[in-house]
């Protein structure tokens, strides 16, 4: 994918963010352990004729950590990246442990979000310091050793992409793999490879596990624009509750729960069903 990747300095604080198409624009909170160069659902977005803006979230790639001092100070800088490319509106994407900013962006500039898409999104509290998930992510991806940790993935992942795509398995779904087999594409193994040859922490996912938690559950009511909740139903890393509590708190909230293998919902032989809905969602809400 051809992309602009630019950082601006914003208060002294340098963000750095790519911009795909030039359509209807949309801005895109990325997961963790992504950044501006994230890839998954942007063709099909593109194809259909809209535009992509992806910040690298606080401690991701080039953007500094000091910006996500709070849900609050980081979602300021993605509004002041806005008023620098001149786009009043545009539809936000929430993807995974991007989903409490994607909540806050619309909860408090409700004026300048056409639409909210939440795709296998953290909305209320997630790993807390008693999950035994949150004390080995505070060790493999500590800043210190988050580079080793993706470099050494990288390695075996090229050598042996279906091997680490069944090492990795249990941590996208809820499934076993034998149980999955039906649901996975022919060129997930593929896409798996390339997302973890593309992956860094930085001190971002340190940030991330400290914020989701942050989110109060009343933000979610503020949502007043029309939502769109896009879940696994055997989503292995943010459990399908976190869709329904979602689709509870937002007013004009619709949950489309995908029957896809788990986690990354983009992959899978039920992607395409996924796109289709997103895309009527889209053009329902121009």
């Amino acid at each position: 994918m051809e992309r602009v990747v630019e950082t601006v300095s914003i208060n002294g604080r340098q963000l750095e963010y790519s911009i795909l198409g030039e359509g209807e624009p949309i801005l895109v909170m990325h997961g963790g352990h992504s950044n501006c160069y994230e890839e998954f659902g942007y063709k099909s977005l593109l194809d259909n004729g809209f535009s992509i803006i992806t910040p690298s979230r606080p401690g991701y790639g080039r953007t500094v950590k000091e910006i996500g001092e709070n849900l609050a100070t980081a979602c300021e800088y993605y509004l002041d990246l806005l008023n620098h490319l001149g786009i009043d509106k545009l539809h936000v994407i929430g993807i995974s442990a991007g989903g409490p900013s994607a909540i806050y962006f619309a909860a408090h500039y409700p004026q300048h979000v056409k639409t909210l898409i939440l795709q296998s999104a953290v909305t209320k509290e997630w790993l807390t310091p008693e999950d035994l998930t949150y004390k080995l992510a505070h060790v493999i991806f500590h800043p210190r050793i988050e580079k080793t940790t993706w470099t050494l993935l990288s390695r075996i992942n090229q050598l042996f992409p279906a091997f680490i795509f069944k090492q990795m398995f249990s941590s996208f779904s809820s499934l076993s793999y034998r149980e999955a087999k039906k649901r996975i594409g022919t060129n997930d193994i593929e896409e798996v490879r390339k997302m973890n040859n593309r992956q860094r922490s930085g001190h971002g996912f340190l940030i991330d596990l400290k914020q989701v938690n942050e989110l109060p559950g009343n933000e979610l009511e503020k949502v007043l624009c029309p939502t769109l909740i896009m879940h696994s139903a055997f989503d292995g890393s943010v459990p399908l509750e976190h869709a329904y509590y979602a689709a509870e708190k937002i007013s004009d909230a619709k949950i489309y729960v995908l029957d896809s293998w788990g986690h990354l919902i983009w992959l899978g032989k039920s992607a395409s069903d996924m796109n289709e809905a997103l895309m009527e969602f889209l053009n329902n809400n121009y």
